[in-house]
């Protein structure tokens, strides 16, 4: 959003969060009931059942983004194009880079995985939110909202060209065919279809809702899950963007732990835009790594939305902590990180049962969105209010390294990225 609904300043008192959770009781929605456990349901995989092992606990993190790993097995389901070192061709001709959007800045930063050092700061339109791959992996998009603008880069090179005017891209997805690009013009409460290459506008679609940005396909890539991140609901849409289907409103079911909205919006930051009766922010949405479900973080619920992938109903609530923002599957498909960008952590959960790991501090941070490097070793996280950028060795949960960029960094982008193509956002592959 323009202006102070989208200036990432932390809220007044944050520290103060933890005395605002209001503790809720199981609930029904479409039938469903929504467990309030964080480990109850085993879902199977739905590809054949493939032999699964993490990276070796005694394996050290590579400073290379695009290193080739140890031999790992290939994830099943929706990601097994995406494991560790399974670059296409096209990504093989990338030079290995960290894109940084610095929204308060306007810049977008570029850093050198091998040394963390930042190499190049350029400035591009009015808040930049975040770098998202083309479907053919030949370029990437700088997407400025209030600036009104979708910037390229040259992934083999890092150059930054000329911007190409575009009404209000918070984010971008693309249809599974790679033809049309879907861009989340949040500000004006719809999805415009644009030509992926020219990005010449062919038609929009209005959303009922407030917020929209985040979304993720289903496998057979038929439909997309959107949130709606100021009116606390989710948006079923098919494909290519031609109707909404239905409308999950997020905001009837009680959750545990959840943040009270009236204290939130008072508290300044994003919450302050929150729409009449939301008392829930979905942020992220992927797809699980069995792809039955889809996972939707909610910075107010301070956790993670299950919901069915062929039902659309809500299935289970798992908590993580405060803020929940960012979903990252790691390279082998057996763990989920999510960011919890309010309480600088980060849940570390199983991939099959969504039962809490691990959850790895950083003390003071607010990691916000990323990406898992290609040999599955480092996670990086902008720090959205602390104008850094943080490493994480994903065996040890370490923060190995905080590089100060500019600003408001917010939607990094790590790349190249494993898969064959891209669906959008900051390396949703496939």
């Amino acid at each position: 959003m323009i202006g102070s609904t989208r200036t990432p300043s932390r809220p007044r008192a944050a520290a103060a969060l933890t005395a605002l959770v209001v503790l809720g009781v199981t609930s029904v929605v479409s039938g469903c009931s929504v467990a309030q456990t964080s480990a109850t349901d085993t879902p199977a995989a739905t590809a054949a059942a493939t032999a699964r092992s993490g990276v070796a606990a005694g394996s050290s993190p590579s400073t290379t983004a695009g290193a080739t790993p140890s031999a790992s097995p290939t994830p099943p389901g929706p990601y097994a194009l995406t494991g560790a070192g399974d670059l296409s061709a096209e990504a093989r001709q990338a030079r290995p880079l960290v894109y940084v959007p610095n929204q308060q800045s306007g810049t977008v930063q570029i850093i050198d995985p091998r040394t963390y050092a930042v190499i190049s700061t350029r400035a591009v339109p009015r808040s930049p939110e975040h770098v998202v791959p083309s479907p053919d992996l030949r370029r990437l998009w700088v997407n400025s909202d209030a600036g009104n603008a979708l910037t390229p880069i040259d992934p083999r090179t890092g150059k930054v060209g000329k911007p190409v005017p575009v009404l209000d891209p918070y984010n971008l997805y693309f249809t599974p065919d790679g033809k049309n690009a879907l861009v989340m013009a949040e500000r004006l409460r719809r999805i415009d279809v644009r030509d992926a290459h020219t990005m010449a506008l062919k038609r929009s679609l209005p959303v009922p809702c407030k917020g929209i940005n985040h979304a993720d396909f289903t496998a057979d890539l038929t439909k997309l899950l959107v949130s709606c991140e100021f009116s606390g609901q989710l948006a079923e849409i098919d494909a290519s963007a031609t109707k909404v289907i239905r409308m999950i409103d997020l905001n009837k079911v009680k959750t545990p732990g959840a943040t009270d909205p009236a204290m939130a919006r008072s508290m300044g930051g994003p919450a302050a835009t929150l729409a009449a009766g939301a008392s829930s922010m979905p942020q992220d949405v992927r797809l699980s790594p069995d792809g039955r479900s889809f996972l939707a973080a909610d910075m107010l619920r301070n956790g993670v939305w299950v919901i069915d992938a062929t039902t659309f109903t809500i299935t289970r609530f798992v908590p993580t902590g405060r803020g929940a923002h960012g979903i990252y599957p790691s390279r082998d498909a057996r763990r989920i990180f999510v960011s919890n960008r309010d309480e600088g952590s980060v849940s570390v959960l199983d991939a099959d049962t969504l039962r809490r790991l691990a959850k790895w501090a950083i003390p003071g941070g607010s990691p916000d969105m990323g990406g898992v490097t290609a040999n599955g070793r480092e996670l990086w996280f902008s720090g959205r209010y602390d104008s850094v950028v943080y490493v994480i060795d994903t065996v040890t949960g370490r923060v190995t390294h905080t590089i100060p960029v500019r600003p408001g960094p917010h939607g990094l982008l790590v790349w190249p990225q494993p898969g064959r193509f891209s669906l959008g956002h900051t390396g949703n592959m496939r």
